[in-house]
């Protein structure tokens, strides 16, 4: 294990240790005292890397990354994971707005809550999938413009006082899930997206990222599964097409 006191060091300076660390060959990286510092583990591609944060890292965590892990013990700020080809980030917390903008693949699990446009431009390409479960509940817009991927949301953080999701879900959505557990008040969608119930083959796909939800943050799987489940898919791949002029 490798260790790096972040306190009072500016990103640059603390990204620049992350990697010469791994130059050196150091797989398992910790970071104590983290505090706002931008892009850890932006463009890292080593799968057998784990980068290890206390604190709450600073925005762009795990931007572009192609492989390895992050674990966060504390909440992380915003866009983590943007534009993520691979890998995996958990965080024992909550995170800030444009949760996985445009992520490609790998996976993300967070504990708590997600801020605005979650999963916003999340989208696949052949043999990469990626997937978000966010444990507690999302602000509006999210699965703004979703083109591809899985998007789990639980609601375990709900209260009468506090909606699951926000207003505007699925606008401009064109492609991949969303899963929701419980029920969704339909004046909250976007009106060219529907939900359905979802099938065996889905609860499938459901059961197995919960199930790794739960394992992670230590909830009862049995608790969580107790509550139905309903999918958000959008009525066309093409849903701004009658806003474009037709060529000659």
């Amino acid at each position: 294990m490798y260790e790096i006191d972040a306190k009072n060091l500016y990103y640059r300076d603390l990204n620049a240790k992350i990697r010469e660390a791994i130059r050196n060959h150091q797989k398992d990286i910790v970071i104590e005292n983290a505090c706002g510092q931008y892009y850890i583990g932006c463009g890292l591609d080593d799968p057998d890397v784990k980068i290890t944060i206390h604190g709450i890292p600073g925005n762009d965590l795990g931007a572009f990354m192609n492989g390895p892990s992050i674990v966060v013990h504390g909440n992380a700020q915003d866009c983590v994971g943007n534009t993520m080809n691979g890998g995996k980030i958990v965080v024992y917390g909550s995170v800030g707005d444009v949760l996985a903008y445009s992520m490609r693949g790998g996976s993300i699990f967070v504990e708590k809550d997600a801020g605005y446009r979650a999963c916003i431009h999340m989208k696949a390409y052949k043999e990469m999938n990626p997937t978000v479960v966010i444990g507690g509940c999302s602000g509006a817009f999210m699965g703004e413009y979703m083109a591809g991927g899985i998007l789990i949301l639980l609601g375990l953080t709900k209260n009468e006082n506090k909606p699951i999701t926000g207003h505007y879900l699925a606008t401009g959505m064109h492609g991949g899930t969303i899963f929701i557990r419980g029920k969704v008040d339909e004046h909250l969608l976007w009106s060219e997206a529907q939900i359905y119930e979802p099938t065996d083959d889905d609860y499938e796909r459901i059961e197995k990222n919960v199930k790794e939800f739960c394992n992670l943050f230590k909830i009862d799987y049995n608790m969580v599964m107790e509550e139905g489940f309903v999918k958000v898919l959008p009525k066309s791949s093409r849903p701004y097409g009658h806003l474009y002029i037709p060529g000659p």
